[in-house]
Parts: C-alpha cells; structure tokens; sequence
C-alpha cells in the first residue's frame, strides 16, 4: 500500500506557517538583537520546541493514548513535560537576561520577570504539545481513510473476481450442455459449435481480464454466443441485433451485457419468427443505451432472471455505483430488460 501524503503535507504547512511567524516577529522587532539572541532563541529553543513537538507526536500519544489506553498516565507526563520544559527554557533565558528577558517599547528598555518569563513559555509550549494533538488526529484520519479505501479497493476487486468466476462456468456449463446434444445427435454443426465456443472462451480467459475493453469487442462477444446458440436450435433462431453509435469508440467492463442474452435463450422463445428476440445497443460519447426483448415461454416455470442476471446487477454497483440505470418489465406476454450506463 502506497503511504498518504496527507500527513506531510500536513506537517509541512504546519512549520510553514511557524516559520512565518518567526521571520514576521524578527522583521518587525524594532529592538537590534546580537548573534548571541539569535543562537539561544531561534536555535537552542527552536530545537527545544520542534523535540517538544514530536516527542508528544512520535512516542507519547502513540503509546500512552493509541496502545496502552493510558489517558490519566499521558495527561500527568503532558503536565509534567510542560513544565519541565518551560523551567528549561527560563533557566536559561534567567543566565543570558540581556538577550533573553529584555525588550524594548516606547523607546524605552524594559525586562520581564522572571515567573511573567516562565508563565509565556508555559504558554508557548503548551501551544506546541497541543497542536502536536491536533496534527497527530488529522494524520491519523488521514492514514484510516487511505486503509478503508484500499480495504474498500481490494474488498471491490474481490468481489468482482467472484462475481466473474460464477458467471463464466454458468455460461460455459450452458454451452457444453449445447455441443454436447450436437454431438449426440451426430450433427455436422458440432465442429462449427465448438470453434464458435473456443473463439468465446478465448475472450473469456485472455481478454476480458482488464478493467475495461473495447464495446466493439463486447459486441463480437456477444455475436459468437448468438451464433453458438442459433446452432442447436432445427427451426431457427429469430434474432434481430442492432448496433447504433459509437460502438468502436467507447469503453465497458466485459461481460456485463451477455447475461441479459443468455437469459433471452434460457427462458423466451426464440424460435418464433413472429416474436424475434430483439438485442438493441446504442452509444454515444456519455450513455450505453442496452436493450433486450424477448417472448416469453410459458412453459418454462423457471423465474426470469436467475444467477446471471443477480451477478451482473451486484457487479453494475460495485463499478458503476450511480453511474447505471437497470429497468426490468416482466409483463404477460413479453420480458423487457432495458439496461443505461455512463460510461
């Protein structure tokens, strides 16, 4: 898993912005301040402040608060590391008073006590222990939501894979089912069924692995499968399939569309010239327009639909959440799957 960014971005405006306030604070500082000033305030207790801030952030929250629940324990050494701290740090302001505890306003040269001294840098530390808190909270919102969404990734990919691994034996348990009555029957249409089949399964295996391919291909798909169902039917099979659009151009997860077929030949009658099947594909630059109609058989008790068709609406809202539109009319005569996507 690849690491977030959040938090260093987070970390580097945070000492962004105090190192503004630092270079705005000296700029407008009317007092002259000698290198001696500069050591003890900017870098003595520049180091000071930045420990401060990440022992709180790296050791103290992480094993008083987020492993050993420790809440009153880390409270008392927060207070005592203020403390000491603060002590430190007007220790060594009360050795150096000219250059620490004097200032300068209205003209006039002033020093501040020593507890008033001691009082600010309660402040001051305070203020960095405090926001160390607060940027430790955001970094960690900020590492939960890069794990959920990789456990959401991951948990999605699983459960495409699945849903694909269903779908093919389904079809291919279909198929063999057919060429096997072929065969039986000793009909010259098995060496065609079975080439039909090896050119489908081909796409199956080594070309619908990716995300998304080519509709074009989608719809050659979906020709071989009518193809190898129209073989095994003596009297014919009525099929009408229209293509519209844009149909080279446009791009859709593969096999998302041959359950919608394969129900149409499980369940409807297709020998019907009368009452032809009819497959209508239209795409644009925006929206997959996918239909298919087809005369119901009576005979058959079997619901419409079944495993296919369950499997493909669960994976249009794992990869289109939003994004799709499914409207199923089962009507007396007539079953009626109109399916629109944004792709």
């Amino acid at each position: 898993m690849t690491k977030s960014k959040g938090p260093i971005i987070l970390h580097a405006l945070y000492w962004a912005v105090i190192l503004i306030i630092i270079a705005v604070s000296v700029f407008f500082d009317s007092d002259t301040k000698n290198i001696k000033h500069f050591l003890l305030s900017l870098v003595l207790f520049g180091i000071i402040n930045v420990s401060l801030f990440y022992i709180n952030y790296l050791i103290l929250i992480p094993q008083f608060i987020k492993k050993k629940k420790k809440y009153f324990l880390y409270i008392f050494i927060f207070i005592i590391l203020l403390g000491v701290t603060a002590f430190i740090k007007t220790a060594i302001a009360v050795l150096n008073p000219k250059e620490m505890m004097e200032y300068m306003m209205e003209g006039k040269r002033k020093t501040i006590t020593a507890d008033q001294y001691f009082f600010a840098q309660l402040f001051l530390c305070g203020f960095f222990l405090v926001s160390s808190c607060l940027i430790k909270i955001a970094a960690d919102w900020f590492a939960n939501e890069r794990i959920q969404r990789n456990l959401e990734s991951e948990r999605r990919e699983m459960e495409l894979q699945f849903l694909k691994s269903q779908l093919n034996p389904h079809f291919l348990f279909n198929s063999l089912n057919n060429i096997y009555s072929l065969a039986y029957q000793k009909s010259d249409k098995t060496a065609d069924a079975i080439m039909k089949l090896s050119e489908i399964m081909r796409y199956m295996i080594y070309e619908s692995n990716t995300p998304t391919v080519a509709l074009s291909k989608e719809v050659d798909y979906l020709t071989n499968y009518i193809e190898l169902q129209k073989i095994r039917f003596k009297d014919g099979a009525y099929i009408e399939l229209t293509l519209n659009g844009e149909i080279d151009d446009q791009k859709i997860v593969p096999l998302m569309l041959i359950s919608f077929v394969e129900n149409a030949f499980k369940h409807g009658v297709v020998n019907d010239p009368e009452h032809p099947v009819k497959i209508n594909i239209i795409a644009n630059q925006k929206i997959l327009h996918f239909s298919v109609i087809n005369k119901k058989n009576n005979q058959n008790k079997d619901a419409q639909g079944g495993v296919g068709l369950t499997n493909v609406e669960r994976r249009l809202q794992l990869v289109y959440p939003e994004r799709y539109k499914l409207n199923v009319v089962n009507s007396a005569t007539h079953y009626t799957c109109e399916l629109m996507i944004d792709i």
